[in-house]
């Protein structure tokens, strides 16, 4: 079993935690989009307060430990490892609650070169603990406004992970996945299972979209964010989502196996 020392020692040396890859200047940037409304960053959330710049620094200096400071704007951006800790196990309670219930899970991300592996993990494990992982809408045409204008992406589950792929990719691979901060994704899957009379979510596992959209519609969900990822922290702290872990969310894909085996063994889901 990995000890939450051990895991706390491959945070900061995977820099998962710690100094991360994600630039101060990024993170500042994402606050001030959150603040005047951009729906980029707010991921499909509406908050219910008004959140200035200033009051999100603040946030996130409590959730994630990124300095709280306006006058510091450069440099890599610092995440708490005791505070992805303490996400991490309570993350791991909530998959420890929908597997004891059997509850219906419904799992995507927004990151399938990086985390596929991380989520694909906590589907098998929730599955053969009896839970049903839920695929609605497999291959739904999905348009999503982006950088580049609109794009049309297809919704695909990869071992029971759901991900936006663009059309005519065929293949299980994490690779022919598309980094998305969408919450159509979300609401497209959610849609259709209520339209088919299928059972709806009790948790949604994820990141971006995935989880600030389901949060939105009122379903229990958790993920993974960031220090430029400030609508999971908001939800979190206007009780809309249930466990924002602070974590950088793009680093090698095989970085992230200590935190699945750590949380399956704190869900006591280990295979």
């Amino acid at each position: 079993m990995l000890s939450a020392e051990a895991l706390r020692a491959h945070l900061l040396a995977a820099r998962l935690a710690g100094a991360v890859a994600t630039a101060r200047e990024t993170s500042l940037r994402s606050y001030r989009l959150f603040a005047a409304g951009d729906p980029r960053v707010r991921l499909g959330l509406d908050p219910e307060q008004s959140w200035a710049e200033s009051d999100l620094l603040r946030l996130m200096a409590d959730r994630c430990g990124v300095s709280g400071d306006p006058e510091h704007v450069s440099g890599p951006d610092v995440i708490d490892p005791d505070r992805t800790l303490a996400a991490l196990d309570a993350f791991a309670g909530r998959l420890a609650a929908a597997a004891a219930a059997r509850a219906p899970v419904l799992l995507g991300t927004g990151h399938p070169h990086r985390l596929l592996g991380f989520y694909a993990s906590l589907a098998s494990a929730l599955s053969a603990a009896g839970c049903p992982v839920l695929t609605p809408a497999q291959g739904r045409c999905i348009d999503i406004t982006t950088r580049f204008g609109l794009r049309t992406y297809n919704l695909h589950y990869v071992r029971g992970v759901a991900m936006v792929r663009e059309p005519g990719v065929r293949g299980s691979g994490s690779e022919t996945g598309v980094h998305s901060h969408s919450p159509l994704p979300v609401r497209t899957a959610l849609a259709a299972a209520a339209d088919a009379r299928t059972p709806l979510p009790s948790l949604v596992v994820g990141d971006h979209g995935w989880v600030c959209g389901a949060g939105q519609l009122g379903i229990e969900a958790v993920g993974l964010a960031d220090t430029d990822d400030p609508a999971l922290f908001v939800g979190e702290a206007e009780g809309r989502v249930s466990v924002a872990v602070p974590l950088d969310d793009a680093v090698r894909s095989d970085y992230y196996r200590p935190l699945t085996r750590y949380v399956l063994n704190r869900a006591c889901l280990s295979q």
